[in-house]
């Protein structure tokens, strides 16, 4: 069986980055793509804040740029998830739902998925007026009303973002007192240009056919409903790591994030490397994990390197 250079699991930002770096490092890269091949930008609309594009991207078609640049140096690309590792001796293991990979060195780049409230509508307006990324898309819902759904640090941290755009921003909570921190908590209930919701829910969100109009609140404390205009919703509950699949494999911290050795890509298996979202837990956007992916690239050859490849 043939024993690669590098495997590449997961095909976003990071793991496209990495590719491209170990490519032009002649050390013929295997991406695993993943059943979301691409990640979290193909459920994107427009990219306006990616270095490069002063006309902004469909998410999409950056992501196929990626692609399209690894695959110029040489980059092989497997379809399908990896449904199984085993990093307990080398040459790794990496295996598909098709195939089996040994591998000198592997990079981790499964990235990470938001939490959903999977209420109906959600899926049919993602990316046209449902985001997950205040940071992403804030900028296109300036003057709009705006609603948000979450009651930590994070979902407090994208209303204030979100409060510099929008008419006038909504949060949504399930409860009578929010669970981010008293400072954030606070901020937040003094801005003049936020609302609170307590003790509601998102029931729908609904639209025009092409973008969100508004969402169907329900108070869970009277039943009652009600309508919230709004042009954007945005999902502040928190993201999951796509991790599962290295638990007892790789150190991960409560959330389930890889943590790595220092300002490194290592993990604690020499070979090992991740990059992206799924150890980045703060930042969590392309550039960033285009960033960490060039990291891993390059302490993947250099580690190579000194084993004597």
């Amino acid at each position: 069986m043939e024993q690669h250079d590098v495997v590449i699991i997961g095909s976003g930002p990071a793991g496209l980055t990495a590719a491209v770096y170990c490519a032009r490092a002649n050390l013929k890269p295997v991406v695993i793509e993943g059943m979301l091949a691409g990640g979290q930008l193909m459920n994107t609309t427009e990219v306006e804040n990616y270095p490069g594009f002063p006309e902004g991207i469909e998410g999409p078609e950056l992501m196929d740029r990626f692609r399209k640049q690894a695959a110029r140096f040489g980059t092989e690309f497997v379809p399908g998830d990896a449904v199984k590792v085993n990093f307990s001796g080398r040459p790794f293991r990496v295996v598909t739902d098709e195939q089996e990979l040994l591998s000198r060195a592997v990079i981790v780049a499964t990235g990470a998925s938001p939490r959903t409230p999977g209420v109906p509508g959600e899926k049919e307006y993602a990316g046209r007026g449902v985001s997950y990324c205040a940071t992403c898309d804030g900028f296109f819902f300036r003057g709009k009303e705006i609603v948000v759904v979450g009651g930590g640090d994070s979902a407090m941290e994208e209303a204030l973002f979100l409060a510099r755009y929008g008419s006038r921003t909504t949060v949504v909570h399930r409860r009578n007192a929010f669970r981010a921190s008293k400072i954030m908590a606070d901020r937040l209930v003094g801005n003049p240009k936020v609302e609170v919701a307590w003790d509601s829910v998102v029931e729908e969100v609904l639209g025009d056919g092409a973008k969100v109009t508004s969402v169907r609140l329900r108070n869970v404390k009277t039943g009652s409903t009600s309508e919230r205009p709004c042009a954007g919703f945005f999902v502040a509950i928190g993201h999951t790591p796509n991790t599962s699949l290295f638990k007892t494999l790789l150190p991960m911290n409560a959330e389930g994030y890889i943590e790595m050795a220092g300002a490194s890509s290592y993990t604690n298996i020499p070979g090992v490397f991740a990059a992206g979202d799924v150890h980045d837990h703060v930042y969590r956007q392309a550039v960033t994990a285009a960033g960490a992916g060039c990291r891993a690239a390059i302490d993947c050859e250099r580690w190579l390197e000194g084993e004597g490849r």
